[in-house]
């Protein structure tokens, strides 16, 4: 009967339930053979007994069953015998997700909701993605009206600060409703990432203002998307779809037990999720699930694109599959992935989406960890440095993030870490960072594994920052050079003025060769902070004051902030930096020679019909001023010593120039 009814995939819906102010129609995928399959009407979302039990008829590969008169505002659940279960795809749920609810979806929408329009972003190398947590974001904002909730991120201090960095798409952690939170308990320290799916359709009731009511969590996740959008800002969804919270309490084990789950023997699930469990994309329900689930955030919520996490466990054709649907609706949606998975799966990894099979994935990104663990040092190894605290041989790992993870002459493949062939087809299927959630914050990393900083412990955050008092210095408006101002007191580093100063020199200089890259930039929100989460590697359940950002920072280190600024709006400014073509990579982006721990770039001959001839970027890891030759002319100098100004004056002319220690120099004739 699986098979009969997986004829059926491309046809079903998962309208699980269809409301009529006269009748509600309930639908269920689940086997022919179950016994005594039941449909429970509850008046609340938690507690009390069901006001009315209706049992459910088997056809054509369904169970359905039709209940008169008007169920609005009430609950229902599904039982095959196995517990309830408010069924795979429930739009709209009670508090912890437990039954799904039956709502007045015109209820949903915010004012001006109908005029809402996504952002124009003409290519994915356009792209600044910043991720961000609910709550870390927003928790510890002294004026924050709703911190930790979806509205934090519709205030205006919120939104001024997004668009003072100038990023123009933010990566929400997942924000459907996940299982690891109580939110029958938000009075109590609870604090999860939500890697943990239970619902996928519905917004997480935890950072909503009533998890209690169904359309509040939906209407004030929208007015969220709503308030970025109108801030030109995409809004990109964290997907789970690779595993569930656990499988026995599952939604899809409570509705066809063992259907949606892989195996590698019949008693034995496959963990390519390291979560104990690992969904099979390949069924033809399950691929049917995940279309629809994306399609479903784009049409209802106005998503704009998606990062699938673990995406190496879900199969090529899935994924190709997602891609020409939602291309169907919008061929601007961004999608992007961890192209790993975190164990063995039950496919082999020719068949799974994995970074190395990139190429087969046209439209698909996935995330560099050669340019990352180039720059930071090795995922495994926290004490390990990269280029970043002067270990040797990591430039190669470099150059290939810089030129997007595609074939380039002068990149070496055979000393680049991970990959000995390229795997990105064009350099916007290609993700440029150097820290993300998982694993330590770049400030945390440089401090583990370079001795110098070893020895600087990180400042404990505030419970509280302070109001907008901390804004940063307009564009134009002189800060002082990284490093050349004394820390304020309770600075991130105790370990005195030039370890602090050194540290923000290696942030900075991480940060400029993510930006030039031609891959699509990312960064980890509260970077552009000094962000720390106190040497925490794993800190998913850490409890604020280890994952809050530190507002104070924003005044402590002004320096900083204006310098992220101003590097995000030189990539903006200057198409030479996302060129989106492989041709045009090869073409106009050249490497100069330089020697151990500097890594020089030309950007040639108006690449990209950028305003600049050549644009050289010089990129020194060095702790001493290093001379790297570059091509003879009079070039204007508009990064230097940690300061960016597109409009100097400074000149140099010759064959030769210095960089000083451990910065970025950017010139252009």
């Amino acid at each position: 009967m699986i098979v009969a009814t997986a004829a059926r995939a491309q046809d079903f819906d998962f309208n699980e339930m269809a409301y009529t102010p006269d009748q509600t129609t309930f639908r269920l995928f689940a086997p022919a053979k179950a016994k005594g399959v039941k449909v429970r009407i509850y008046n609340q979302g938690l507690g009390g007994k069901a006001v009315k039990t209706v049992s459910m008829k088997y056809a054509g590969g369904l169970w359905t069953a039709t209940v008169r008169g008007d169920l609005l505002n009430k609950f229902y659940t599904f039982d095959i015998g196995r517990g309830e279960t408010p069924g795979v795809f429930a739009k709209a749920v009670g508090v912890n997700g437990r039954r799904g609810a039956i709502i007045d979806d015109m209820k949903t929408l915010p004012v001006g909701w109908s005029s809402d329009r996504h952002p124009v972003i003409k290519s994915p190398a356009d792209l600044v993605v910043y991720e961000l947590h609910h709550r870390d974001f927003s928790i510890a904002r002294k004026d924050a009206k709703y911190p930790g909730k979806f509205l934090a991120l519709t205030e205006p201090w919120a939104i001024e600060h997004l668009k003072q960095l100038g990023v123009n798409a933010v990566h929400i952690l997942p924000s459907y409703d996940y299982g690891s939170v109580d939110e029958t308990r938000l009075s109590q320290p609870q604090y999860n990432w939500g890697y943990d799916p239970v619902n996928y359709n519905v917004p997480e009731g935890s950072y909503s203002t009533d998890p209690y009511d169904p359309v509040c969590r939906i209407r004030e996740f929208k007015q969220m998307v709503q308030a970025l959008h109108k801030a030109g800002i995409a809004v990109i969804l964290d997907v789970v779809y690779n595993h569930t919270y656990d499988i026995d309490h599952s939604n899809f084990q409570l509705t066809y037990p063992d259907y949606y789950y892989r195996k590698t023997h019949p008693q034995t699930y496959s963990n390519g999720s390291g979560c104990g469990n690992e969904t099979a994309s390949e069924k033809p329900l399950m691929r049917r699930f995940m279309i629809e689930s994306v399609k479903y955030w784009y049409n209802e919520y106005r998503i704009d694109g998606f990062r699938f996490d673990l995406m190496g466990c879900h199969d090529i054709e899935t994924m190709n599959a997602i891609r020409q649907e939602l291309s169907k609706l919008d061929p601007s949606i961004f999608i992007y992935g961890e192209g790993w998975s975190a164990g063995p799966c039950a496919l082999p990894n020719e068949q799974l989406g994995m970074k190395a099979n990139i190429s087969q994935m046209p439209g698909i990104a996935a995330f560099s960890d050669e340019i990352r663990d180039g720059l930071r040092g090795p995922f495994d190894d926290d004490k390990k440095p990269g280029w970043l605290g002067g270990a040797p041989d990591c430039e190669e790992s470099i150059k290939f993030g810089i030129v997007g993870a595609i074939a380039h002459p002068q990149v070496d493949m055979a000393k680049v870490n991970y990959s000995k062939t390229p795997w990105a087809t064009e350099p916007t299927q290609m993700m440029a960072y150097v820290s993300c959630h998982d694993d330590m914050c770049l400030v945390d990393r440089l401090r583990s594994s370079i001795p110098a900083l070893a020895a600087a412990p990180p400042q404990h955050s505030q419970q509280a920052a302070p109001a907008a008092g901390a804004a940063a210095p307009a564009a134009g408006v002189a800060a002082p050079a990284a490093g050349v101002a004394a820390p304020a007191a309770g600075s991130l580093c105790s370990g005195g003025a030039a370890a602090e100063a050194e540290l923000i020199r290696l942030a900075l200089l991480a940060q400029t060769a993510v930006m030039t890259s031609q891959g699509v930039p990312f960064m980890l929100s509260g970077e552009e902070l000094l962000r720390n989460k106190k040497l925490v590697h794993n800190s998913f359940e850490s409890p604020d004051s280890i994952n809050q950002l530190d507002w104070q920072n924003k005044g402590r280190y002004p320096q900083v902030f204006k310098y992220y600024c101003n590097l995000i709006a030189l990539r903006k400014n200057h198409p030479a930096f996302r060129l989106g073509d492989a041709h045009l990579v090869r073409k106009h982006l050249e490497f100069l020679y330089a020697p151990k721990g500097v890594v020089a770039f030309r950007l040639k001959d108006y690449a990209g019909r950028d305003d600049w001839r050549n644009i050289i970027v010089i990129l020194n890891a060095n702790r001493e001023t290093t001379t790297v030759s570059i091509p003879k002319g009079m070039y204007t100098v508009v990064c230097k010593d940690g300061e960016i100004n597109e409009h100097s004056n400074s000149k140099i002319f010759g064959r030769s120039t210095t960089v000083s220690p451990q910065s970025a120099l950017i010139l252009h004739d």
